[in-house]
């Protein structure tokens, strides 16, 4: 049962950065898919909505990180520990927003790679092939922005690779929640 509601944990932490990513959109139309970070809705001098972004990217890390040191760990244990640095990591986020700069820089190039190394031990640990597919999704979209093969901010291959790791971490965390709702 307690597994069942930790997996509830990981599928609320994530809708909540979705949630309160798009109300920070909403709220701030400066903002342009065209030229901006997300991480542009977090800085706290010069975006109106940062308390509402950073508090989501915050307790969505928080929220991840139960499901993934107690639901997650007893179903792919090596997984769990990828995922519980990812999570960290987006909190640092939230901590660290763009006013550090450097710092922020290299907090948030770590969580997005750890986004993918989390993805292919989640496939090596359950052969999943949504996470290889979230992996190779992740790595495409930054390596065709890189290339310049689309022209946009950086916040289209930010969503782009989160919304992908997203989709298996998801599935993970139903099927630990179904599995103790059938089997109490």
């Amino acid at each position: 049962m307690e597994n069942r509601w930790s997996a509830l944990s990981g599928i609320v932490g994530l809708s909540l950065v979705y949630i309160t990513i798009g109300i920070s959109i909403i709220l701030s139309p400066w903002f342009s898919w065209r030229k901006n970070a997300l991480s542009d809705l977090g800085h706290v001098v010069k975006s109106d909505v940062a308390p509402l972004f950073n508090l989501g990217l915050l307790s969505s890390g928080f929220l991840i990180l139960i499901y993934s040191v107690t639901a997650m760990r007893e179903h792919c244990k090596h997984t769990s520990y990828f995922l519980s640095i990812s999570s960290f990591l987006l909190q640092l986020l939230a901590i660290f927003d763009e006013t550090y700069g450097w710092l922020h820089l290299v907090v948030s190039t770590l969580f997005f790679v750890s986004l993918g190394f989390t993805s292919i031990m989640y496939y090596l640990e359950k052969k999943s092939k949504t996470a290889l597919l979230s992996f190779i999704i992740g790595l495409l979209t930054w390596l065709l922005y890189f290339v310049g093969a689309y022209k946009s901010g950086i916040a289209v291959p930010e969503l782009v690779s989160g919304l992908a790791v997203t989709l298996w971490i998801i599935i993970s965390a139903l099927k630990i929640y179904l599995s103790e709702r059938t089997h109490p």
